[in-house]
């Protein structure tokens, strides 16, 4: 009815995406076998990606409507927080959790009827007799023995954002229009890297417990690289300084066709590996916390890049693109030397990729239990 409205239900959705973002992929990653603990993961950022198509569609198709057009598209999301809301009710307890809030026979009692679950019960109860030692997982987490887990838990989901993802995925009608697109054929071109997404994330499900978390990561950052460095190099060509020129059809499906390489990029490495790595990095004991680290530092900059987007392309133009082209070379960089690859290793024994890494290990006791 007003913007107060408007505004407050925004605050409360943002509360619930938070939750949701915190809890899933921990979720995933304590429940899933090892061997599939990275496709399982990975179905999280799928299921975000076929919401986003969804959501593009539903604004596509309300963007015709006469009269509260906008109002249809924003009430349809009741839909898919009911299906959340009564799914998590039937959702079971994981056995790391039940041990973490000291319900011990019940995650025992658990162990013993799941027999998959039952190879892990020796491997989780060291970290159990640690947890009873830490008492305040928020202030434990600063130690230098968890330096490592916290570093991936703020430099992850803050690259994420630097890809310039959101300047394709939340802009992509306006960013469209800019280049040349008419309302229509922008939103429509939104719909397409959406379906983009939604495939390129398939990828990354058969592809991330084969091939590792480190070489996903790396092949998207350099194509990431290629294209923007392209784009930016396309638009200074037929806009230059003063923002003035129109692209000619054919070279703006080429450019179409560019952003889609980007989105496809993005969609099989830094989009869904940003939330598995940070989520499967921890021990138990500071895990809840660690994750909800990497949502805030996620949202964060998400909310940061969506304010600033618009002045920044208005003020850089086609420089913004080589921005984001330099942001993502840096982390492909830190990728190749400081993140050890987790694939294949059971999320109780984590910590033995730290203590095995050339640059880590410093961080790390040499009686570490959880090694």
């Amino acid at each position: 009815m007003n913007l107060a409205m408007l505004i407050i239900g925004r605050l409360l959705l943002g509360v619930g995406i938070g939750y949701a973002n915190q809890s899933v992929p921990v979720y995933l990653s304590e429940m899933a076998p090892p061997k599939l603990r990275g496709a399982l993961n990975v179905c999280f950022q799928m299921a975000v990606t076929i919401g986003i198509l969804i959501a593009n569609l539903v604004n596509y198709g309300t963007s015709h409507m006469k009269k509260n057009g906008w109002r249809v598209s924003l009430v349809l999301a009741v839909v898919p927080a009911i299906i959340m809301t009564v799914g998590a009710i039937f959702l079971p307890d994981t056995p790391n959790s039940l041990i973490d809030r000291g319900q011990k026979e019940k995650a025992k009692t658990m162990l013993r009827e799941n027999s998959r679950l039952q190879q892990r019960g020796q491997r989780i109860r060291g970290p159990y007799h640690s947890e009873r030692h830490v008492e305040n997982p928020w202030r434990n987490i600063l130690q230098p023995r968890y330096r490592p887990q916290f570093t991936i838990a703020v430099l992850i989901p803050f690259f994420q954002q630097l890809t310039g993802i959101n300047v394709i995925m939340f802009y992509a009608p306006v960013l469209f229009k800019t280049l040349g697109f008419g309302d229509g054929a922008a939103l429509m071109t939104a719909v397409i890297t959406g379906l983009v997404n939604v495939f390129a994330t398939l990828i990354s499900i058969f592809t991330v417990d084969r091939f590792g978390r480190r070489a996903l990561f790396i092949i998207g950052g350099l194509i990431m690289i290629v294209w923007q460095v392209v784009v930016g190099a396309i638009i200074a060509s037929v806009f230059g300084m003063n923002g003035q020129g129109t692209f000619s059809k054919g070279l703006g499906n080429g450019t179409v066709g560019l952003i889609c390489i980007y989105v496809a990029a993005f969609a099989w490495s830094w989009g869904p590996l940003g939330w598995l790595v940070p989520s499967e990095v921890f021990p138990m004991e500071i895990r809840s916390a660690g994750q909800s680290i990497t949502v805030s530092v996620n949202m964060f900059f998400t909310f940061v890049i969506g304010q600033l987007f618009l002045t920044m392309l208005c003020d850089m133009k086609f420089g913004l693109f080589f921005f984001f082209a330099g942001f993502v070379m840096i982390m492909t960089q830190f990728i190749m030397f400081f993140l050890p690859e987790t694939k294949g290793i059971p999320i109780e024994e984590v910590n033995r990729i730290w203590k095995n890494h050339w640059f880590w290990k410093k961080y790390m006791p040499v009686d570490d239990i959880h090694a």
